[in-house]
């Protein structure tokens, strides 16, 4: 495992206006109202970092609880965000069919020896929307299935609990699969595929990844970058996948694919695209990406706004409340930005 972006750097308290990284405001640019609901925020302890973009310009970078915005973090599930642009991309090129390609021929070798005939049926839109029907490897099945010697084999061996296409099961083993996929399919590792299609997002940059005993980089989950980044990416969503010098990094109408609801989360109820959430947050549609322990990314494009939020990854953030309270902060956050 590849920890060393993920725990590596003493912890450093960044006073509120300070913190020039890559992405990091001037100091008189942050609106008082924003400033207000960012002092309060610090009350919430489990919180990191938080920045705002509004039309392109970053009007707040945070660091709470020795959090810094300019530090490598894992952000866990949120790559779940990223992945799903990658397979985007791999259409665009080529690389991949579309989402309704069946995934068992790229993944034949590791299919089991007597495979059920639904394997046949999974489609890459079911990997990314959590619609596989296989049975889940997230929650109480994580950690038995990350102790197995090949991740993608458990993964496709999981018992049916529904059809392709059915309801959303969310597992990360779903998204696992989508990482092999886009390795099978491209010959390079996914690692490898971020850096080069999504290299033009100025300031983005994947700083460590996690791969599973086989080599492939763990499909939507252990993937550490600096917040700035993260917001350098959501920024690139936010302006219809072009990057700030106007070239086209992400497909646009990949973008809308991904936005699109095809499912529901029966923890929250909030819709599920692609690799992506959307609820309503201040009367506007946030599209959000959200990793353990409250690692966040919102996307609000009628509002011109990107929000990055990070966490401890010590808990989960749906049991503990904290998932509830960044919201709440985000919505807080669009208020003042008005």
């Amino acid at each position: 495992m590849h920890r060393r972006s993920l725990l590596a750097a003493p912890l450093l308290l960044l006073a509120p206006r300070l913190g020039r990284a890559q992405g990091a405001p001037a100091p008189d640019t942050t609106p008082p109202a924003l400033n207000a609901v960012l002092d309060r925020a610090g009350d919430l302890e489990p919180l990191r970092t938080v920045l705002v973009a509004k039309h392109g310009e970053t009007l707040a970078a945070r660091g709470y609880h020795g959090g810094r915005v300019d530090r490598p973090t894992n952000i866990k599930s949120a790559s779940k965000s990223i992945l799903a642009m990658l397979a985007g991309i791999a259409i665009e090129k080529g690389v991949l069919e579309g989402p309704e390609q069946k995934i068992a021929p790229l993944l034949k070798a590791d299919l089991p020896a007597d495979p059920d005939p639904r394997l046949y049926e999974i489609t890459l839109g079911n990997l990314l929307s959590m619609q596989a029907g296989l049975e889940r490897t997230s929650g109480p099945n994580y950690g038995a299935w990350i102790a197995s010697p090949n991740w993608v084999r458990a993964a496709l061996a999981r018992p049916f609990v529904d059809e392709p296409g059915g309801q959303m099961l969310y597992s990360t083993g779903s998204s696992h699969l989508v990482s092999a996929v886009l390795t099978r399919a491209s010959g390079r590792s996914t690692l490898a595929l971020a850096r080069d299609w999504l290299g033009a997002i100025e300031g983005f940059a994947i700083a460590d990844w996690e791969r599973d005993p086989q080599g492939v980089y763990f499909g939507g989950n252990q993937m550490a970058m600096r917040p700035t980044s993260l917001l350098a990416f959501a920024e690139c969503c936010r302006n219809a996948g072009r990057n700030r010098a106007g070239e086209q990094v992400i497909p646009q109408d990949w973008i809308a694919q991904c936005w699109q609801a095809r499912t529901a989360s029966r923890f929250t109820g909030d819709a599920y695209g692609y690799g992506w959430f959307t609820r309503e947050i201040d009367g506007a549609r946030a599209h959000y990406g959200w990793g353990y322990g409250g690692q966040m990314l919102y996307v609000v494009p009628a509002r011109g706004v990107s929000l990055v939020m990070t966490s401890t990854t010590d808990a989960p953030s749906g049991r503990t409340g904290h998932r509830d309270d960044v919201h709440a902060l985000a919505g807080e956050i669009l208020a003042a930005l008005g």
